[in-house]
């Protein structure tokens, strides 16, 4: 049970909250009075959403934000909207992700599923770092999954070779890996970062994937009502605070893939997402100290 006399001094934002798990957790985290932000990237479907939940929650601290994780210019403006609006964000959850059965570049040219599940989640987070650093004890929580899938960083938007569910599965571990990487980088700070594996849940990311697949998983899929049950203690819950680089399955940990625990890896794919998205690489593993500096996260000036 979330007391709300806390969590309504809290802000939260939510990717993907249209639809699936993102929506279902938008409403829970709604009803505990919480201010909460909804990303989403179809303005109509954004506003049904947040009356939707102001008249299901009474709560009226609702507010939409547009944004599209597959555009690094749409995830900039979203970024400047919320810090505009909120100079501190106690909860960041990362709900949003795509499937597609084909390869699609993206505006920026980048594969879709690692623009949406990992560059646009990475950009975002690190545009909203000055928020969370100044909340009192910030969360992020990223959705993913146990990928036993290795990076291939020679062909990271499978240019060569493009199979979409082992393009998924790598997007899910470098989600992973990401996080792994964001939570030692905020050592030293108020802020926490961890990993979830909602498990099978009934939406429609995988309406691309095959007939049987989906058929299969369908039949062993929980709710999305279900799914948030134990999701949303974890961004709002007082035993989860201080908590970080953890990966949590139903509220209680569990073990990923070793191969994205490495730091030598999450290293790499940190610098990789920084160099593709246009970052420096300000934020370190020595941001405590630049935070006492006033440094921060800044966006890499135009050559020429």
């Amino acid at each position: 049970m979330i007391a709300s006399s806390a969590a309504d001094r809290r802000t939260v934002l939510v990717t993907g909250a249209t639809s699936g798990i993102g929506r279902a957790l938008a409403g829970a985290l709604a009803a505990t009075g919480a201010t909460v932000g909804i990303v989403a990237r179809d303005t109509e479907r954004g506003e049904q959403a947040k009356t939707a939940f102001a008249a299901s929650t009474g709560n009226k601290r609702v507010e939409l934000f547009t944004g599209d994780l597959s555009s690094l210019a749409s995830v900039r403006r979203l970024a400047a909207a919320v810090a505009e609006a909120h100079p501190a964000l106690d909860v960041l959850v990362h709900c949003a992700a795509v499937y597609t059965p084909r390869r699609r570049p993206t505006v920026d040219g980048f594969e879709t599923m690692l623009a949406t599940n990992l560059l646009g989640p990475f950009l975002l987070t690190n545009l909203l770092l000055d928020q969370i650093r100044a909340a009192r004890s910030a969360r992020i929580l990223v959705l993913s999954a146990p990928s036993t899938i290795r990076l291939d960083f020679d062909d990271l938007q499978a240019e060569r070779r493009f199979r979409s569910l082992t393009a998924f599965g790598a997007t899910k571990a470098a989600d992973l890996l990401f996080t792994f990487e964001l939570a030692r980088r905020l050592e030293g700070t108020a802020a926490t970062a961890n990993a979830v594996h909602p498990g099978l849940v009934r939406s429609n990311l995988m309406r691309g994937a095959p007939a049987p697949l989906r058929w299969a998983t369908w039949l062993v899929s929980r709710s999305p009502a279900r799914a948030v049950e134990s999701i949303l203690p974890l961004a709002m819950a007082p035993e989860f605070e201080g908590l970080s680089g953890r990966f949590f399955h139903r509220a209680r940990q569990i073990e990923p893939p070793p191969y994205t625990r490495d730091p030598d890896i999450g290293r790499r794919l940190w610098e990789t997402c920084a160099e593709l998205v246009g970052l420096t690489e300000v934020f370190s593993r020595t941001m405590a100290q630049d935070s006492k500096n006033g440094l921060g996260v800044k966006e890499r000036p135009d050559e020429g």
